[in-house]
């Protein structure tokens, strides 16, 4: 009986031995994952027949002129990691930690869309009304498209409400900041133009910076409480978002770790960064921890796993598509387990980017501090989708082909997408595409009509008319399509 327990109990010796190896040599530690991430940085595109060379942070940040990015990651519904690299200001060496505040630009979107879909759930509002009926201190004008369609909450948080201006450049250090009003009207010290309806509602996708800008009216009038303390209450503090804030002129407890915004060229925006009364659409400062909380309740709540701001029953219509690729407040895209939710940001000097997937619970944020951040971002989350094994941001192959430098030609020029002017260069055998901001990039043919960026996934097709004649640039991403007209 003895030698029977002795045998026992060596076994169950060997196997917790070994089991304590497996644990310890077979689970990769967090120090380990966060290693590949930072040195598995992956180009949009793999060009076939060249080997992929996976790339340094470090050295993508040097060659984007990006001085700072902060990340988290999540992971089975909770942040696996967050860290902090580069500076948050290059003027004394200032570094980035997972507590400095970045301008989420865009991002600020999806925050503002939950919010209103609270008062929607508590009966406060009514997603199919027409916004007119509740804005008290400014309304929309009425014209021909408006008198066929209303304009609703859920068209305009969708973008499908065929509302104007696609987005803001903010006011500098120095500059008048306008009043909401005064940029709902386009009218002097604001810079942007006045926000109308030009497109039947409902009948197309139309990004528009301005129609969360009367979404933030609409909130003001209906609330009656400053846009920021709303949104402190309705979605910062249950969330314990609590380096985050809509307010722009940021406590100092923020501004001494808030980052600068930089150019293309690795220039200071001058005064550090920008002012946006647009703050619905723009005039978040968070941090990736912060947003990262966001991103996890949104997906708890799809699943019923938490209600702090949303039921899972408004969530998942927050997160049904309408138009193109959008939800409400939200980019949306695939099935099941590979169904996930996203939004990019951009303004003067910050580049930015959340996504989150309900079924598998993972997810990412990343910020930067740089005009060339969102080249970066995407480099960082092809490196995290390869350690995590997402399925998407998976580098795609691509076979460059030879164009008659003639057909090339026919392409060069301007070309006008709403109220934004793209410009088109032929260099060399490929084309160069800059947006108004100073953005640009490089796109090879994949065919004599069809080019892609090896940076980004993007691709961009010409379209003739019966005489041959150049009329239109059409644009690819994720599934969304643009059209822009040339210029004569």
């Amino acid at each position: 009986m003895k030698r029977t327990e002795t045998k026992v109990n060596k076994s169950l010796g060997i196997g917790i031995v070994f089991l304590f190896i497996v644990f310890c040599l077979g689970c990769p530690s967090k120090d380990s994952k966060i290693q590949r991430v930072e040195n598995g940085l992956l180009k949009a595109v793999k060009i076939k027949g060249e080997p992929v060379e996976p790339m340094n942070l470090g050295e993508r940040m040097e060659k984007y002129h990006v001085p700072g990015v902060s990340v988290a990651v999540i992971h089975n519904y909770q942040m696996d990691w967050a860290k902090g690299y580069g500076l948050r200001d290059t003027e004394g060496g200032e570094v980035v930690n997972t507590e400095t505040l970045f301008q989420a630009a865009s991002i600020s979107k999806p925050l503002t869309a939950a919010a209103v879909l609270s008062l929607v759930e508590n009966g406060v509002l009514d997603l199919e009304e027409n916004v007119n009926e509740r804005l008290v201190s400014w309304k929309l004008e009425e014209n021909e498209f408006t008198s066929k369609r209303k304009v609703t909450l859920e068209r305009l948080l969708s973008h499908t409400a065929g509302v104007t201006v696609h987005g803001f450049r903010g006011y500098a250090q120095g500059e008048e900041v306008p009043r909401l009003i005064q940029v709902l009207d386009g009218e002097k010290p604001a810079n942007s133009d006045p926000i109308e309806v030009d497109i039947l509602p409902g009948t197309r996708f139309r990004y528009s910076g301005g129609g969360y800008c009367i979404l933030q009216q609409l909130l003001i009038d209906v609330v009656q409480k400053p846009f920021p303390q709303f949104m402190h209450e309705t979605v910062l503090k249950p969330l314990q978002m609590t380096n985050s804030t809509y307010n722009q002129s940021l406590p100092e407890k923020w501004s001494t770790n808030a980052a600068a915004g930089y150019r293309n060229n690795g220039e200071k925006v001058e005064g550090k960064y920008h002012t946006y009364p647009e703050m619905a659409a723009a005039g978040l400062w968070t941090t990736p921890s912060d947003l990262s909380q966001f991103v996890i309740e949104i997906m708890k709540s799809w699943s019923g796993q938490s209600h702090k701001i949303l039921s899972e029953e408004m969530t998942r219509e927050m997160l049904e598509e309408r138009l193109d690729g959008f939800g409400l407040g939200f980019m949306v895209k695939g099935e099941g387990e590979d169904f996930s939710f996203s939004h990019s940001g951009g303004n003067e000097g910050f580049k930015c980017f959340m996504t989150g997937y309900p079924e598998r619970g993972d997810g990412a944020v990343i910020m930067t501090n740089g005009d060339n951040g969102s080249y970066l971002y995407g480099e960082m989350l092809r490196s995290i989708a390869a350690e995590y094994g997402w399925p998407d941001y998976q580098p795609l192959e691509k076979e460059v082909v030879e164009v008659n430098p003639e057909v090339l030609d026919d392409y060069v020029g301007q070309y006008r997408l709403d109220q934004m002017t793209l410009t088109v260069r032929r260099e060399n055998g490929s084309l160069m595409i800059e947006d108004p901001f100073g953005m640009k990039a490089e796109y090879l043919p994949e065919s004599k009509t069809d080019f892609f960026s090896p940076d980004f996934n993007f691709t961009v097709s010409f379209v003739r008319d019966e005489k041959s004649v150049v009329q239109e640039m059409v644009m690819k991403w994720f599934g969304n399509k643009l059209k822009a007209e040339k210029m004569k």
